[in-house]
């Protein structure tokens, strides 16, 4: 029997598969029925639960429907709402993968909807002027689709009935274009503007926004406007949330955004600013939970303050001018970033700070500061990513660096520093990246580093002093997808257990365990909205791509490389290297290897760039290197290969500079033939190769050969038993006199070359 509820009001299925028709045929749904979950169970459009026409007056009394984050794709959804029931105040199908337009007669039956959430969907086509008959319409949100057209007309209607009662509007990342209407003024009641992401220009005044005394979401990001505020302006409102994130609002410091008491996350990052941030703005970080001003010109020093800070804001001042000390209340920061300015002290600020505690991100890379790092970091013990890359840092690495146990990047990259790695890094066991590269650091790579650092993803030591032999402790590194010794004084041999290396074993990466494996900071709400409080780091790194320094961010996501490039290793190229499926770049160029090329480095499949020049190599070229069809950057040069280049779909694409310098190869691309390809000049002048009349004469006399016998035969075998046999005999004799055509041929060939 069919279960039955006659007086269910409230029915609440979410989170569950309810794609089964099983399902369909033994639920009768109560005709009082007023609201309706179904959020995340699988709904598709073939297997949709409420599609029976049966039910319709089951939904006759609905009023609030969820179908949010299902796999709904056609837009007849829209219709069947409006056949089964006009009473809904509230539609969730947001998250589905709902296509095409929305039709027009939805807006004009649907007058009861209040909320309607279409967000992260499909749905293409102009915004229709439709809403503007949606008297009781509150709350819209289209963010997430591919609407394209010029900002929607409903917005500019005077009589539309529910202006007075429109709350929010979220129209962001579709393709929307032209200018914003001053007319928008007319949502006098708005709360929430939100039209980030899209390809709206021209200016936004005082005269859009001077009747919304009631906003405190505003989201023009990533549009190209021009918001032209007088300097004297006093908005009718208080924002908790301003997002201009590449709008041109400068040059001057916004003073309108000093009246705004309430915020809690402000963005005006890539606002063409080229001013000094006022004293009194400071203070605002009082209630901040984000704060980004990167890629201004902003320019000056930030006053040391005594202020103190009650939450852990993220700050974002990257890509800026600003210089001197780093002021001690910054410190108060979960994650700050400071890189690209002219900062040219931390570090007095820095020993003895009690309130830096929670300091989780801290990014100075590319600045100037100097001297040595100091001994203090204990203050610091929070610290998840650390990067003071790129400058002017000496002396040695200071022990109580390894009092950051939570440490998951520490990148010190292109600095002065020197001496060996201290011991006390080994308590450093979250590791995900470790580059210490472009430094003067000595000694010889620690047997700890791969057993205690076995988190590590990055490893990048290149451009300094170390020595020694590769450990095979480095084999302990199961995780490790980027390995850069490049450019130091190692010797010996390559390890023969490589193929340890457990993640360039597997060809493709494993995003999701990746991502899992990296901080992110967990996400606060204040007053029913969530608050971005950070974010996780992204790993950014200088690799040596195909002759070239490139920069890569989360290269832990699509690299899998190795160089061991510019040292002075010797023996062989181990086999084991070529059980590393995933390895897309490999660069052991410059050493002093020796042997041959390992015969199976065809099993590198995924390989994009090898190189191996400048070595002592010898034997001839694997066949089975022809085969890797993603190989786009070979380099052979210089070694002592020799024999023939292998044929095949790959070898012949590359310049003759990826084999030349190997006296003994031959072959294309290189100008030089193999023994067995020279050529010989006729009087006339013409060249003829050695064996070309002879090859001409033979296969001329196989094609006829094979041409006459097969339709010969085939002709044959479809008539009468005498026919064939008379047939056969003549193809007999026709092919003896072609051997004695091709036997006279060689002879007179042979002649006249002795002639």
């Amino acid at each position: 029997m069919c279960p039955n509820f006659p007086s269910l009001e409230i029915l609440d299925l979410s989170y569950n598969n309810l794609a089964s028709s099983m399902f369909r045929a033994n639920f009768n749904i109560s005709s009082k029925l007023q609201e309706l979950y179904l959020e995340n169970c699988c709904l598709m459009d073939g297997n949709f639960l409420l599609s029976s026409t049966s039910s319709m007056n089951s939904f006759s009394s609905l009023i609030f429907l969820d179908l949010s984050n299902n796999l709904l794709k056609s837009s007849a959804m829209f219709y069947w709402l409006f056949n089964f029931t006009t009473n809904l105040h509230f539609i969730d199908v947001n998250g589905n993968l709902l296509e095409g337009p929305i039709p027009d007669e939805f807006g004009k039956v649907m007058s009861s909807i209040e909320y309607l959430f279409l967000y992260d969907n499909k749905l293409q086509g102009k915004i229709s002027s439709f809403f503007g008959s949606m008297c009781r319409l509150q709350v819209l949100d289209l963010s997430n689709n591919n609407l394209n057209g010029e900002f929607p007309s409903f917005t500019q209607n005077s009589s539309w009935c529910s202006k007075h009662i429109f709350r929010e509007l979220n129209l962001s990342y579709n393709q929307i274009s032209g200018r914003i209407p001053e007319s928008i003024r007319l949502l006098s009641e708005l709360e929430i503007l939100s039209l980030q992401g899209n390809t709206l220009d021209g200016d936004v005044t005082e005269s859009h926004l001077s009747n919304f005394s009631k906003l405190i979401i505003l989201d023009l990001s990533h549009n190209s406007l021009t918001v032209t505020f007088g300097s004297s302006w006093v908005p009718p409102f208080q924002l908790t949330y301003l997002y201009l994130a590449s709008c041109k609002v400068g040059p001057s410091f916004p003073s309108w955004i000093q009246t705004q008491n309430s915020l809690i996350q402000l963005d005006i990052s890539d606002n063409g600013l080229n001013d000094v941030v006022p004293d009194s703005f400071w203070t605002k970080l009082r209630g901040l939970y984000t704060l980004n001003m990167s890629h201004n010109n902003l320019i000056g020093s930030i006053p040391n303050m005594k202020l103190k800070l009650p939450f852990r804001p993220y700050i974002n001042l990257n890509s800026n001018t600003f210089e001197g000390k780093v002021p001690f209340f910054l410190l108060q920061a979960s994650e700050l970033l400071l890189s690209a300015n002219k900062f040219s002290d931390l570090f007095s600020v820095l020993c003895g700070n009690v309130t830096a505690t929670n300091l989780a991100t801290l990014d100075l890379s590319d600045n100037q500061l100097k001297g040595q790092l100091p001994d203090c970091w204990k203050y610091v013990h929070r610290l998840l990513f650390l990067d003071l890359s790129n400058n002017q840092l000496s002396g040695e690495i200071p022990i109580s660096m390894g009092t950051l146990v939570k440490l998951e990047a520490l990148v010190l990259r292109n600095n002065s520093l020197m001496g060996e790695l201290p011991s006390s890094l080994k308590n450093c066991k979250n590791l995900i990246m470790l580059d210490v590269s472009e430094n003067m650091l000595s000694g010889r790579i620690p047997s700890w580093v791969g057993e205690s650092m076995q988190q590590l993803i990055i490893l990048i030591m290149r451009g300094n002093h170390f020595s020694g032999n590769l450990p095979f402790h480095l084999c302990y590194l199961k995780r490790i997808q980027l390995l850069d010794l490049s450019r130091n004084k190692f010797s010996e041999g390559i390890p023969t257990c490589l193929n340890k290396f457990k993640a360039l074993s597997e060809e493709n990466i494993d995003r999701i365990e990746i991502e899992s494996r990296i901080h992110w900071y967990n996400t606060t709400y204040y007053e029913n909205y969530s608050i971005y409080s950070g974010g996780s780091y992204a790993l950014h790194v200088i690799w040596m791509w195909k002759g070239a320094d490139r920069s890569f961010i989360r290269p832990e996501l699509i690299l899998q490389s190795i160089d061991l490039s510019c040292n002075n290793l010797t023996g062989e190229i181990p086999k084991e290297i070529t059980y590393m499926h995933g390895l897309v770049s490999l660069n052991l160029s410059r050493n002093n290897l020796s042997g041959e090329i390992p015969w199976e480095i065809g099993n590198l499949r995924s390989l994009d760039s090898l190189d191996l020049s400048r070595n002592h190599l010898s034997g001839k070229i694997p066949p089975s290197l022809s085969n890797i069809d993603r190989l786009a950057m070979l380099d052979l040069s210089n070694n002592h290969i020799s024999g023939r280049i292998p044929s095949g779909r790959q070898l012949q694409t590359f310049d003759a500079s990826s084999f030349e310098g190997n006296v003994n190869l031959c072959g294309k691309p290189l100008e030089k033939s193999c023994p067995g390809d020279e050529t010989v000049t006729k009087p006339n002048g013409a060249e003829v190769g050695d064996n070309s009349v002879l090859y001409g004469a033979l296969y001329m006399s196989l094609g006829i050969g094979f041409f006459t016998g097969f339709w010969g035969l085939l002709a044959s075998l479809l008539l009468l038993q005498p026919w064939r046999i008379a047939y056969l005999r003549f193809l007999n004799k026709l092919i003896d006199y072609l051997l004695l055509m091709v036997a006279l041929n060689i002879v007179k060939y042979q002649k006249w070359l002795k002639d």
